[in-house]
């Protein structure tokens, strides 16, 4: 069993969301259906980017690394934005 750390982008607006989940297709199913506050009105997103972890508590981790100044920079780095 994994858990994954993801990065969706908003068709809408292009902005980022950054999050973890243990189901990364129901999870992005329940952001794209508008079940997700944080993200319901920047409908539709596409996952761009995600990462498997064997455990939660380094998925959470691992969002926590991403949302930093630091982590955003890896990730536009990494994706060539």
């Amino acid at each position: 069993m994994f858990y994954y750390t993801y990065l969706l982008q908003s068709s809408k607006d292009d902005n980022l969301y950054i999050g973890w989940c243990k189901d990364l297709n129901k999870r992005i199913e329940e952001h794209n259906k508008g079940l997700v506050e944080a993200t319901k009105y920047r409908r539709p997103l596409s996952l761009i980017y995600f990462e498997a972890c064997l455990n939660e508590k380094d998925a959470i981790l691992r969002e926590k690394q991403l949302k930093t100044g630091f982590g955003r920079a890896y990730l536009k780095r990494r994706l060539n934005f």
